[in-house]
């Protein structure tokens, strides 16, 4: 028998892990597209990060690819976080496989 996640569940270290991957795939989705729409990484991030060159003229490609792995994070957590019926964590559960592979596909394909 499965039982549902939700944010009532008794163990409070799950709670915890579940709403920083949250808190850090909606970062995740502002940074990225800030970057992606922006086309340029924020000063002090590259100087923090210590970005080569050949990623420093790619924005687009990272920002991009940023968002959509961070979309895929709020959307795998939805279901542990919002009471939601099996089917449709089942269901959102593979629209975060979709955004991750979409990641995967943008990062490789896209060429800036």
């Amino acid at each position: 028998m499965m039982s549902r996640m939700s944010v009532n569940d008794p163990d409070p270290v799950w709670i915890a892990v579940r709403l920083v991957i949250v808190v850090l795939g909606f970062a995740m989705v502002v940074f990225g597209v800030r970057v992606a729409m922006s086309r340029r990484f924020p000063v002090a991030w590259v100087r923090a990060v210590r970005l080569p060159a050949s990623q420093r003229s790619q924005p687009v490609r990272v920002g991009g690819g940023q968002a959509l792995v961070g979309a895929s994070l709020l959307i795998q957590q939805a279901p542990f976080l919002v009471p939601v019926s099996f089917p449709a964590g089942v269901a959102l559960f593979g629209t975060a496989l979709l955004f991750a592979l979409a990641a995967l596909g943008w990062f490789a394909l896209r060429r800036d």
